[in-house]
């Protein structure tokens, strides 16, 4: 199967939950193997942040994610509405902390999609297979993960006082997901309530946004959608957070009394397995025998790939091919370097420029190491997009350049994702173009 963007940009606007904020949120399309990301065009720098269960922050209710001053909340319904209609690859801008409740459902969320129309993209899409069954529990709440060859839920959804017990089985794919999890809302026991004001929690919330349980009573603007609607939201909710672990997923998830945190905790323990199994398989691959392609690159070897010579040489060693299409490179920036003398006096900061073209050299040896040896080409440095600086990188610091082919069309145009990290943090990043040419041009 194919990954897939969406065709065109689509906006919609409305209250957040917790905050209750007015927030602006915009779908943009994406490249292949970009993800789902979320831009912060509100704070300096716009931020972007990728769902993964390590950048969660806060479970109360809802799930948040953090990186370094940047925080989204409340985004299990918009990524669930992705996940469940099959998007892969998705730019999500909003100006403010956390994207709107709507009426509580992720049902606005796909007709947003739907709008936007979702197309293929060249690349396939990667499934992370469960070959183990995974379960975590808490008190009398649990969810497991078995394997299976699709993506099946089932879950039992109730109260302390078994009042409102529901239980529902879904094999999902788009269809099933839009016409028979999107509508259902979220939902709160009215005793709930207090304490989650007292929290900072649902100063947007109202019952055009939730349905609310008082005792045996249901407290709602409009009738249930579905008789069952409280299990379907809680599938809803399972789906959003499951994309967490970081790549499509084939298993049947089952779910007794499950919420946010629960959820969490089960991707959590998957994305470790996820993490494990590439390893291994890249573990795997490295005792093959390589017989045209070294796994590391000198300085000698990088020379011989570039026409870059002093003092314009902006990689030291490629340290791992981690495959045909990714490597990683290291840059040691010493005092020594020539343009520290004026920029900046006193106070020496590499140019971010310079980050950009270490990214772009990593990117070149990664794109002629491709080529026959006797190919006598040039990779040009096309365009650069999607630039951020996010760290000033000072003399003795030591760069990792990772880089990544997206796409080669016709031998002759390359384009490139780059990162530069210091001490494993993310100093700039870049989305990079070139152009093969013959040396003699």
């Amino acid at each position: 199967m194919k990954q897939r963007t969406i065709l065109r940009e689509v906006s919609i606007k409305g209250k957040s939950l917790h905050t209750g904020e007015e927030v602006n949120l915009t779908l943009k399309p994406a490249l292949e193997n970009t993800g789902v990301i979320f831009r912060r065009i509100d704070l300096l720098g716009k931020p972007e942040i990728q769902p993964l269960i390590d950048l969660v922050d806060d479970l109360v209710r809802s799930t948040t994610i953090a990186d370094g001053h940047a925080k989204v909340h409340t985004i299990e319904h918009v990524i669930s509405a992705l996940s469940g209609c099959g998007v892969d690859n998705v730019i999500i801008e909003m100006d403010a902390s956390e994207p709107p409740i709507l009426d509580g459902s992720a049902k606005h969320f796909v007709n947003l999609i739907q709008q936007a129309e979702p197309v293929e993209q060249d690349a396939e899409r990667e499934y992370f297979v469960l070959d183990e069954p995974i379960s975590v529990t808490r008190g009398s709440s649990s969810i497991i993960a078995l394997p299976h060859d699709g993506f099946r839920i089932t879950c039992t959804s109730a109260d302390d006082r078994g009042i409102h017990t529901q239980h529902l089985s879904l094999d999902l794919d788009p269809e099933t997901y839009v016409a028979q999890v999107a509508p259902a809302r979220t939902f709160t026991i009215y005793e709930d309530i207090e304490e989650l004001l007292k929290l900072g929690k649902i100063k947007g919330g109202s019952l055009d946004s939730a349905i609310v349980i008082k005792g045996d009573k249901i407290v709602s603007k409009e009738p249930l959608r579905f008789k069952d609607e409280f299990v379907r939201h809680k599938i809803l909710d399972i789906v959003g957070d499951i994309t967490l672990v970081g790549m499509p997923i084939k298993a049947h998830i089952v779910g007794v009394r499950p919420g946010h945190a629960l959820n969490a905790e089960l991707s959590k323990v998957l994305r470790k397995k996820l993490l494990e199994k590439k390893r291994g398989a890249t573990a795997a691959k490295k005792v093959l025998p390589v017989e045209s392609h070294e796994k590391t690159i000198d300085i000698r070897g990088i020379l011989n790939l570039l026409p870059h010579r002093y003092p314009f040489v902006m990689i030291d060693r490629v340290v791992e091919i981690v495959s045909d299409d990714e490597l990683v490179a290291l840059k040691n920036v010493s005092i020594n370097e020539p343009f520290f003398q004026g920029h900046y006096p006193g106070r020496p900061v590499m140019p971010g420029v310079l980050q950009v073209e270490a990214m772009a050299q990593a990117a070149g040896v990664l794109l002629l190491r491709k080529l026959p040896a006797d190919d006598n080409k040039i990779a040009f440095f096309m365009s650069v997009d999607k630039v951020k600086f996010r760290q000033a990188v000072e003399p003795g610091d030591s760069i990792e350049i990772r880089v990544k082919l997206v796409k080669i069309r016709g031998n002759k145009i390359a384009t490139a994702t780059g990162e530069c990290k210091v001490g494993g943090k993310l100093v700039s990043s870049a989305q990079l173009m070139f152009m093969l040419a013959d040396a003699t041009d």
